[in-house]
Order: structure tokens, then C-alpha cells, then sequence
């Protein structure tokens, strides 16, 4: 499942399912697709993804690749992952605009 991040301050975010719902719990949210954050709570919501981001980033690790795959692959870093959802709700901040998302 992909999920779209959809706010009229910023182009859309297109994520994997399971990656958004990591996400959205960062950020006090229930995970819940589809779903929404009024403009008031948007503030909030990006400092709790922020602090919750660099919390997982002092204890992240470098993930191991499958089995059977070469070892010069390299995992994406869920601290990486977040950055294009906290430059859209900073967008949606700024603007004080609500953000949505939804299942594609």
C-alpha cells in the first residue's frame, strides 16, 4: 500500500504503507489511514516527529542486507525517510495549513 501526505502548502509525499504508519505514531498520531491534522496541531505534530526522529537516529542501525543479496546495498534510514513528511508539515506550519493523507 502506498500512502499520500497532501497539505496546500507543499507538493504531495508519496510513502510506503508501513513506513507512513511508523511516521504518523512518531508524530502522536493513531496510524490511522486516512486521516488528517487541523493547522493548529500541525506545530505539534512536527516537534513530536522531530524529537521522536532523532531519538530513533542515536539508536538506529544500519540494517543488514537479506540473505543472498550483495552487501554493497544499503538500507534507508528511517531518519531519511522522514525528512520529505517534516519539510511538508514545516511548509504546512509556516502556512498554517492542515495536512491529510490517504491510501493511493
Amino acid at each position: 500500500m502506498l500512502v499520500t501526505f497532501k497539505t496546500d502548502a507543499y507538493a504531495d509525499i508519496i510513502m510506503f504503507g508501513d513506513v507512513a504508519r511508523r511516521l504518523l505514531k512518531m508524530m502522536g498520531h493513531s496510524g490511522t489511514i486516512p486521516g488528517a491534522i487541523l493547522a493548529e496541531d500541525v506545530p505539534g505534530a512536527l516537534d513530536r516527529l522531530k524529537r521522536a526522529v532523532e531519538s530513533e537516529k542515536s539508536t538506529e542501525k544500519p540494517a543488514s542486507p537479506p540473505e543472498g543479496e550483495k552487501d554493497d546495498q544499503q538500507a534507508v534510514r528511517l531518519s531519511y525517510r522522514a525528512l520529505p513528511l517534516i519539510e511538508l508539515l514545516t511548509a504546512a506550519a509556516k502556512k498554517k495549513r492542515d495536512v491529510m493523507w490517504e491510501k493511493m
